[in-house]
């Protein structure tokens, strides 16, 4: 091999060696601007916390221990508080990270979830009560009513 392309062979490779310990070098510094990668810890944590969250809201209705109300209050509860769960364990997202954007993507959520929630709540209660004028809520089935005064229209008509 000549002189030349020996010198080109050895600047080659230590062009290599360079652009690889530069691509190492940012990539710790990735890791050192506050970004939160989690661990093995922080994802079990959000696991168990969503089972917890999933499974409390699940007894409460197949067993109906709690008032209706309450326990519509409680699933609700439950859904908001499962949805920053996520948003922290798994989506590790927090005030550090990128220059608090996280922060105020966490604020659009709840926003978002709040208006969602209280929308098809006042759309389910406005159905219900529009739809459905001759039924009951509490169990008790439909109400009748006669539509002649007195007595039933086969009465009337003999």
């Amino acid at each position: 091999m000549s002189q030349h392309a020996h010198t080109a062979a050895a600047n080659a490779g230590n062009q290599t060696k360079t652009a690889e310990k530069h691509a190492r070098d940012n990539a710790e510094d990735l890791h050192d601007e506050g970004h939160n990668h989690g661990s093995y810890t922080s994802y079990i944590t959000g696991f168990v916390l969503s089972v917890i969250l999933t499974a409390i809201p699940f007894w409460l209705v197949m067993h109906g221990t709690l008032d209706k109300n309450w326990t519509v209050f409680i699933v609700m509860a439950a859904a908001v508080v499962q949805i920053v769960v996520h948003m922290v364990f798994f989506l590790h997202m927090n005030a550090k990270s990128e220059a608090g954007w996280s922060l105020m993507a966490l604020f659009f959520t709840l926003i978002i979830v709040v208006i969602v929630l209280a929308g098809s709540l006042w759309v389910m209660f406005h159905l219900n009560a529009n739809m459905m004028p001759g039924m009951e809520m509490d169990g008790q089935g439909p109400v009748t009513s006669n539509p002649v005064p007195g007595g039933d229209a086969e009465q009337q008509s003999q």
